[in-house]
């Protein structure tokens, strides 16, 4: 009876969850989800200046961002995204792009108040607020050109100081011990995966049918091919009314010879 009901709770599994939920529980297993951050109310953001609209979550004391219509959270050197502030969260596996544009100081220059040494007026977005117009904002670029990010007198600096400033964070992100960790275990995995995986191999002492191919010009063998200048053998034709010679006379004609003779 248990066996019974196991096999029926096994294929209404198979029936409700998607191919490509349970494809994803299979290449993630093993992996473990962050801890909840528990909330009175949906949390307000500010938006971080100098980034493509990436917003935090500034009063907790974990990282978490809000970009691109999704929340995001880095824990032990992995990243995880949802849909849902506290709770849905989903292994992620790269850095979300926006990550290298995020200063690993902003804690400090949030409590300060201040921005590269510009007074920075932050001004905290509810909730709803963000999630109602988030997208209308990084279209239109309200942060940047509507009082850059809330930053007194400040110049959003250059495009290749940027990138300079995104590759140096980068270059420091990979050398955290955390973020180490998991780029083993993410290879130690793989090759786990690879060795597990049937490989193909051919039957003992049978040898594989497999198809001949017919050189590119090369003749079929099935098919005789007369060589060139040779006579083709085939069936001759006498044309009508012409006697092929060296032939046999017609049969009423050796009759008439052979009873003149006789007389």
């Amino acid at each position: 009876m248990k066996k019974l009901f196991l096999c029926i709770m096994l294929l209404a599994l198979a029936i409700v969850v998607p191919l490509p939920a349970m494809a994803r529980v299979d290449i993630n297993i093993g992996i473990s989800l962050p801890p909840p951050v528990v909330f009175a109310a949906p949390p307000e953001v500010i938006v971080l200046p100098d980034t493509d609209d990436v917003y935090v979550v500034p009063d907790i004391n974990v990282d978490l961002f809000f970009w691109n219509g999704w929340w995001w959270r880095p824990w032990e050197g992995r990243w995880y995204r949802s849909h849902y502030y506290n709770r849905g969260w989903a292994y992620y596996r790269l850095v979300p792009s926006f990550y290298f544009d995020v200063d690993p100081d902003w804690r400090i220059y949030y409590r300060d108040h201040a921005w590269y040494g510009h007074r920075w007026d932050y001004r905290p977005v509810p909730y709803r607020g963000l999630q109602r117009n988030w997208r209308s904002w990084h279209n239109g670029r309200y942060w940047e050109k509507h009082g850059t990010w809330g930053v007194q007198s400040y110049q959003p600096r250059p495009k290749p100081q940027r990138q300079e400033l995104r590759h140096q964070r980068e270059e420091q992100y990979r050398q955290r011990p955390e973020v180490q960790r998991h780029q083993q275990f993410m290879q130690e995995k793989q090759k786990q995966k690879q060795y597990k995986e049937p490989r193909f191999q051919k039957p003992q002492g049978q040898p594989y049918m497999e198809k001949q191919y017919r050189p590119q010009g090369q003749p079929h063998m099935e098919k005789q091919y007369r060589p060139q200048g040779q006579p083709r053998m085939e069936k001759q034709y006498k044309p009508q009314g012409q006697k092929p010679q060296g032939q046999p006379r017609e049969k009423h004609e050796r009759g008439k010879e052979e009873r003149q003779d006789m007389r």
